[in-house]
């Protein structure tokens, strides 16, 4: 997956481009801090927040192996069924969910993806994140977009829900031949 190009998206929040969602450091937090600093391990809004930068830097870097270190052994998985998307299909476990993305990028042209992070809402062990995203189909060329929201659930550093709400429609249009 080609490198991200940061950038705002249309509300003015941060954008993503080639599949990648770059979220804003916190002043004075180093980047690679991981959940179990001390900090977190009081704080579940800083724990679900260094765990959901810690889904998306995974996610940039295609490393389905810490995607799977980061889901929970059983997930609360609910994106949609939709039978002409190929990457779309009830998933439970951690290496199922981890995998997804690799599936979405298999079916998808790397260079067309696109998708803004307009808002990150953390409480507690909960987090929102609301966009726009983009993309096209690979086997059939044809382009989908639309808003989405995603609300993951984090328990000790874990995903343990992970609810994705997007315009299913236009992408299952641009999966029809």
């Amino acid at each position: 997956m080609p490198a991200a190009r940061p950038a705002r998206g249309p509300s003015g929040g941060l954008a993503m481009t080639s599949g990648v969602i770059a979220l804003p450091a916190r002043p004075g937090h180093a980047r690679g801090m991981t959940t179990t600093d001390a900090a977190h391990r009081t704080d579940p809004a800083l724990a679900t927040r260094a765990t959901v930068e810690a889904f998306f830097a995974a996610r940039a870097a295609a490393d389905t192996e810490r995607l799977t270190r980061l889901f929970a052994d059983e997930v609360d998985w609910v994106l949609a069924e939709n039978p002409v998307v190929p990457w779309i299909r009830p998933r439970r476990t951690a290496a199922e969910c981890a995998v997804q993305f690799e599936e979405l990028a298999a079916h998808t042209v790397a260079e067309d993806a696109r998708g803004s992070l307009d808002t990150l809402l953390v409480d507690g062990t909960d987090a929102v994140l609301m966009g726009h995203l983009s993309g096209t189909v690979r086997a059939t060329g044809t382009s989908f977009e639309g808003p989405y929201a995603l609300r993951l659930t984090v328990e000790d550093g874990r995903i343990t829900r992970f609810h994705l709400y997007e315009n299913s429609l236009s992408i299952a249009a641009a999966c029809t031949p």
